[in-house]
């Protein structure tokens, strides 16, 4: 998939909850609050909706159940706890992002069992509720309600998403023995790389990590190579956040490119569906969080050389340093890649790289390709692109 390019568009589609008791009592004043609030925009109405939640007390428990529902009913049109919270921070407010993850912890305990990338993400949900104390006083009950109705508002008018589907055999693998030495190894480098205060270290440590990130591919390719039952390529979705989220997003299509991965970005709801093999997948993951956490600490020293010097079109910089920084990281990872493979390979890589074209179009047969603005920083081209070939990354010897 070409950088900048953005999923089929989404509908809209609502679901509606309904009691099933009478319409007196708690469940009836939450019946009446959403048909007050919930499927109009208008503050007035939200209004409303909150005062008939404060008035009753005793709706509290019934409004919570409400929310566990609209939760689910978020996971059957497609969506993640990650999805979740990345979009309620992103349209809302702190507040609301520690309510929606005390609903989803809430649910996950009547929730399926769903694999270890929704595990992982359930965990990080309960240390977000860790990370941020105990829960601050109420200051009153009509505010506590406006945010709920708030976050349902969001949650009800949620779009269908692509359903992502169980990994095949390696993915199977790979939860069933836990995370790998390999990528153990990978995740160590790369924490290096993000905590050294030298930029050539830094860049040698990733250079390192996806050398290893290759070799694992192409282990994980010869074995489904042999496995009676053929892995078959998953998907996962990565947050693309403001501000230069089209500069993050041409730089996790490059990394995904580079690890046998395609990228489709959806701007209107900031992240990237990636697809590929379980074994790429988590590389794509562990590397593109690394390398823009890199990439924000060059750019931030370059920036702060520039404004010394009384420069201050900071945005265009900033937009341009990041568009050269994945212009070249792209092309450094990709011969990393490619200097992992031997002949005997290659039908293998191919046939994988089929797979991986055939999954991303029959999820998304429509797409557009964005062109990507704001770069027209000479400066901040230059020097992004030097932030990138500052490491000297030797040549990698190939698998025998």
């Amino acid at each position: 998939m070409r950088p900048g390019s953005r999923g089929r568009s989404w509908h809209d589609r609502c679901v509606t909850t309904t009691s099933t008791s009478g319409p007196s009592g708690a469940a009836g004043t939450v019946d009446r609050a959403f048909a007050a609030a919930l499927h109009t925009a208008d503050d007035t109405a939200l209004d409303t909706g909150a005062s008939l939640l404060a008035a009753d007390p005793a709706a509290e428990a019934e409004l919570a159940r409400r929310g566990e529902e609209l939760v689910a009913a978020a996971w059957r049109r497609g969506w993640e706890p990650a999805d979740v919270l990345r979009l309620v921070r992103r349209e809302l407010d702190e507040p609301h992002v520690r309510l929606a993850a005390e609903l989803i912890r809430a649910q996950a305990a009547a929730d399926r069992p769903r694999g270890r990338r929704w595990t992982r993400q359930l965990d990080e949900t309960g240390r977000l509720l860790e990370s941020s104390g105990r829960a601050p006083a109420r200051t009153d009950r009509f505010t506590h309600a406006t945010a709920v109705l708030q976050l349902y508002r969001l949650l009800l008018r949620l779009p269908v998403l692509e359903p992502l589907d169980a990994p095949g055999p390696a993915g199977r693998r790979a939860a069933a023995h836990g995370e790998s030495r390999v990528l153990g190894r990978i995740r160590a480098l790369l924490a290096k790389a993000e905590a050294t205060g030298y930029p050539q270290e830094a860049e040698a440590l990733s250079a390192k990590a996806q050398e290893l990130m290759a070799r694992h591919s192409v282990d994980e390719a010869r074995l489904a190579a042999q496995d009676p039952s053929p892995d078959v390529p998953g998907a996962c979705r990565i947050g693309v956040d403001p501000p230069y989220e089209q500069a993050k997003a041409v730089l996790l299509d490059a990394v995904a490119t580079a690890n046998h991965c395609r990228a489709v970005w959806h701007e209107a709801l900031g992240f990237s569906t990636v697809v590929g093999f379980e074994a790429d997948l988590e590389a794509v993951e562990l590397l593109y969080t690394s390398l823009l956490v890199q990439a924000t600490t060059a750019m931030t020293k370059a920036e702060a050389a520039q404004r010394a010097g009384g420069r201050r079109r900071t945005k265009t910089f900033r937009q341009s340093f990041l568009a050269a920084y994945a212009h070249r990281v792209g092309t450094r990872l990709a011969a990393a890649a490619e200097s992992q493979v031997t002949r005997d390979l290659l039908p293998v890589l191919a046939s994988r790289d089929v797979a991986v074209a055939g999954r991303v179009e029959r999820m998304f047969p429509e797409t557009t390709t964005t062109r990507l603005r704001g770069v027209s920083d000479a400066a901040g081209w230059a020097q992004g692109a030097e932030a990138a070939d500052r490491a000297r990354m030797t040549e990698c010897r190939p698998l025998e």
